[in-house]
């Protein structure tokens, strides 16, 4: 007999997803609050907060152990009690470990001397270490935007000791991780961003301390990206590296528009996916080889490592390496129910670590890609694999389950359908890991072997062009740019069409 759609026999596990949530909000509400604020209220209300779910743990146990065991087929108050206090506990601890380390943040971050220095928009001279990679400075302006962690600050004519962090606008960029010292005039931001001061550099940095090795041998691995990329066509030229360590300096403008207009624009950027894929590749080679489990856990994490080293540890890009790793969880691990938690306690753990994440857009796609990886991935995969086979299944759902998940954060930042996404990401699906890949190793082959690293650079060069000529062909079909209803009703809509969708996909198919 027939029976209706049934709810997928694995629940997933979502009791941590209310302390992330807890988590984040209170990682906005520390970074946009106003230093005084942070040290006076944000600071003494997350300790009294911290307690107070100490003091609402131990009532709850006794109150329920007070009650006895509740009655089958009868829900209680106590056991009602019992089953919402765990996340009520645990939102409220979550997000008061969020404003203490927010608040302690906020004072590290703007010390008095760089404060007083910045207000008055005097000239310092400033000591540190490049924290960042090198970008464009933004608009016309031809210099480029780095951070230094300054440990000493000249204002005044006394040197203060400070462990701060300062944007830094300069003519050139010195490589990341060396010693620097800096001259120029402070100004502040604006409220929320990570660095509290911008330091606008009249001349060069000069380097005062070579980088760690690990460091200058990942920024001879950044170099050798861009040279492997020397001689090939403008958008390969540019997107190479880009795809490869997230150095986008070279991509054409109109490519970036094209990329954003066909919904490409992640692949640019150094995401989750990259680790993922770096992750399922060195997990697939340790299998083949018969590595037992704590030896192919080892190769990842090394494997990741490097790649953190290579493209720079900037907050961003840690991120995107614990999305990955989640993502990858999520992929192949056996427990798909197990995702959402994962997903979760990461998000709970750089919160906490990092506050400024909960409002970093590129944070907030990540999240959102690898919250649709996690929980419709596997359900994809599994509705598909009768129909095109698991491998080919699992290649298609990853950017499908991505673009899902990705839909409301993007539609409420930049209110803009591109019905062609979806459609270019499973087009270009079948490149993204061969250019990731084949560039990384054209780049490591660089120094040691420069003729195997033109050959395989050639290959990572034809998955790069066929990535741009999908970009421009569906940036050029029509509609590929259709208005959204823009604020927050347009984002609740989109979220609304998305758990919808997610529900159909995690229901059984009906019986035959």
């Amino acid at each position: 007999m027939s029976v209706g759609p049934s709810v997928a026999a694995v629940a997933l596990d979502l009791r941590l997803v209310p302390p992330a949530v807890a988590a984040w909000c209170a990682a906005v509400v520390v970074v946009h609050a106003p230093q005084a604020v942070a040290r006076a209220v944000l600071l003494p209300g997350a300790l009294l907060a911290g307690a107070a779910a100490v003091v609402l743990a131990a009532a709850v146990r006794h109150v329920v152990r007070g009650a006895g065991a509740p009655t089958p087929g009868r829900a209680t108050g106590p056991g009602r009690l019992r089953r919402a206090a765990p996340a009520v506990v645990l939102g409220v601890a979550t997000a008061a470990a969020v404003l203490v380390s927010g608040a302690v943040a906020q004072e590290q971050r703007a010390p008095a001397p760089l404060t007083a220095a910045a207000a008055q928009g005097r000239a310092v001279e400033v000591v540190g270490w490049v924290s960042t990679g090198s970008r464009p400075a933004g608009g016309a302006d031809p210099r480029l935007r780095f951070t230094v962690t300054a440990s000493a600050l000249r204002f005044d004519g006394r040197w203060h000791r400070v462990a701060a962090p300062v944007e830094v606008v300069a003519p050139a960029a010195p490589p990341l991780g060396s010693t620097v010292q800096l001259r120029g005039t402070l100004t502040a931001t604006t409220r929320g961003e990570r660095a509290a001061v911008v330091l606008r550099a009249g001349d060069d940095p000069a380097v005062t301390g070579a980088p760690h090795p690990a460091h200058a041998g990942a920024g001879r691995v950044r170099a050798a990206a861009r040279t492997v990329a020397a001689g090939m066509p403008a958008d390969v030229r540019g997107l190479l590296p880009a795809v490869t360590v997230g150095d986008t300096g070279a991509v054409p403008a109109d490519l970036v528009t094209a990329m954003r207009a066909a919904g490409l624009a992640h692949v640019m950027a150094v995401s989750g996916a990259h680790f993922a894929i770096l992750g399922a590749l060195v997990l697939a080679a340790a299998g083949a080889v018969g590595a037992p489990l704590p030896v192919r856990v080892a190769a990842v994490a090394l494997a990741g490592t490097g790649l953190l080293l290579v493209v720079g540890p900037s907050p961003s890009v840690v991120r995107a390496a614990v999305m990955g790793g989640v993502g990858l969880l999520g992929l192949v691990a056996g427990r798909r129910a197990a995702g959402p938690a994962a997903l979760a306690a990461a998000v709970v753990a750089l919160l906490v670590a990092d506050p400024w994440l909960g409002v970093d857009v590129g944070f907030a796609l990540s999240v959102a890609a690898t919250a649709g990886l996690v929980v419709l991935g596997r359900p994809l995969v599994e509705r598909w694999s009768p129909r095109c086979g698991r491998d080919a299944a699992a290649l298609l759902a990853a950017p499908v389950a991505a673009q899902v998940g990705c839909l409301p954060v993007t539609l409420a930042l930049w209110p803009t359908l591109g019905p062609w996404a979806v459609a270019a990401n499973l087009v270009v699906a079948p490149a993204v890991a061969p250019a990731t890949v084949l560039g990384l190793l054209a780049a490591l082959l660089a120094g040691p072997w420069p003729a195997a690293a033109g050959v395989v650079a050639a290959g990572a060069g034809a998955a790069c062009w066929w990535i741009a000529a999908v970009a421009r062909c569906a940036a050029g079909l029509p509609g590929a740019s259709l208005a959204w209803w823009p604020g927050a009703g347009g984002a609740v809509t989109a979220a609304v069409a998305v758990v919808a969708a997610a529900v159909l996909v995690l229901r059984r198919p009906r019986p035959g």
